[in-house]
């Protein structure tokens, strides 16, 4: 069975279309709309094994504040805004999937913001500062941005995102805390980092792809009377991911060593598509799939597009030391 997740885990770029044609399919063939009590349950499974292996005490080591700032004044004073007005340019007539585009950029780094950091050779210690503040700083300030740039066209229900947060964010960081603890008090952080660690992002990932496939059912006829609607989500993502990868690449190599530019590049392009996702299809009701749509595309061009960065990390930022 671990084998099978992790293969799943590893195969996002495959795993996630499965997933959404699998939900596709369902949702022409059966009527959906019970699977929406499922997608409470599904956003749990997605985030609360995700926090049991954040490890928050990393945020107070201090020593590499520069790239720390940096990091977050491209995340929330930069990419913000490049994705508004990259939705505002191709989704004038869509809102919905404007403020898709808008949800994932308001929520920088995932847990594969430390593992790619790892994959590239980076500062891992940095990446991970960067994942815990970049999720607790962007769960805070989503509401306000969504409400200023998309509250004229869209009505954002401030009192329910804000609610459906403290629910699929705030109370699972709570309890992955407490749940680390106690792992580590009951079989020791040895045993806690070789057996059990990397065994919580497998759960993450099967409630992703439960999430991903109730969003898709929940859409399919729409989709299945224009299918070009999912075609057209790609040129955006990719514009999008393309212009952030540029910016944090050139930002890095200007001002940081190799090892900082590595974490911010993946701290700033990377974006926590799980948890946008859960706040898309809590918060916003019968839009939420609507809006989940061009978040779930998302995954497959970050996955893909972080992938070929590693390949491309030495000729960029030089070789790490070690290996010269």
């Amino acid at each position: 069975m671990w084998k099978l997740l992790s293969l799943i885990q590893q195969q996002l770029v495959w795993s996630i279309p499965s997933a959404m044609i699998a939900g596709i399919l369902f949702g022409v063939i059966v009527d959906p709309r019970f699977l929406k009590a499922a997608i409470i349950p599904l956003t749990f499974l997605m985030v609360y094994p995700m926090m049991i292996n954040l490890q928050v005490k990393e945020v107070f080591s201090g020593g590499d504040y520069r790239v720390q700032i940096v990091t977050q004044l491209i995340n929330f004073a930069v990419i913000p805004f490049f994705d508004y007005f990259v939705g505002q340019w191709f989704f004038h007539d869509q809102p919905l999937i404007a403020l898709g585009l808008l949800l994932s950029a308001l929520l920088p780094t995932s847990g594969m913001t430390i593992s790619w950091t790892g994959f590239a050779k980076g500062n891992v210690s940095a990446a991970i500062k960067m994942t815990v503040v970049g999720l607790i700083a962007g769960s805070i300030i989503t509401p306000f941005y969504a409400q200023w740039l998309m509250g004229t066209v869209v009505e954002i229900p401030l009192a329910s995102v804000f609610q459906q947060i403290l629910v699929i964010v705030f109370l699972p960081l709570v309890l992955g805390i407490v749940t680390q603890r106690i792992l580590i008090t009951t079989v020791g952080q040895n045993k806690y980092n070789k057996n059990l660690k990397q065994k919580f992002p497998a759960f993450s990932t099967l409630g992703v792809l439960g999430v991903v496939f109730v969003a898709m059912a929940l859409r399919a006829k729409g989709i299945v009377a224009n299918p070009w609607m999912l075609v057209s989500l790609l040129l955006p993502l990719a514009i999008v991911y393309s212009g952030n990868f540029l910016l944090s690449t050139i930002v890095g190599k200007l001002f940081f060593n190799r090892d900082d530019a590595i974490a911010l590049v993946y701290g700033t392009v990377m974006r926590n598509l799980s948890i946008a996702l859960a706040i898309a299809m809590t918060a916003f009701g019968k839009e939420g799939s609507e809006i989940a749509l061009i978040i779930s595309m998302a995954y497959i061009i970050q996955v893909q597009a972080a992938a070929w960065y590693v390949k491309f990390t030495d000729r960029i930022f030089g070789k790490p030391i070690e290996a010269v």
